[in-house]
């Protein structure tokens, strides 16, 4: 996908950064830390993981579907932007 490749370099940075939290949870879980700590660690990978889920969905409307942004239909831009805003905040 053409799209994701100019973005490669920081997606795969998100990527990494996951795996540290997940590498951090496995820690926490080897070394018997407290359930509020380890469920914080575990709430921060949901929330990593939501915001590059959003990324790539939002990446994949402007360019598969309709771009608001460049979309001279104003009721397709209208419906692709409405689409983009429930996504950010259902993904929250």
């Amino acid at each position: 996908m053409a799209h994701l490749q100019k973005n490669k370099a920081k997606l795969v940075a998100r990527v990494r950064r996951l795996r540290g939290q997940i590498e951090a949870i496995e820690r926490a879980l080897e070394g018997d830390a407290p359930c509020g700590e380890t469920l914080q660690l575990i709430a921060s990978v949901r929330g990593a993981v939501n915001g590059l889920t959003l990324e790539l969905i939002e990446d994949h409307i402007r360019f598969h579907v309709v771009d608001p942004d460049k979309e001279t239909d104003s009721a397709k831009a209208e419906g692709a932007a409405e689409l983009i805003a429930v996504l950010r905040t259902y993904m929250k």
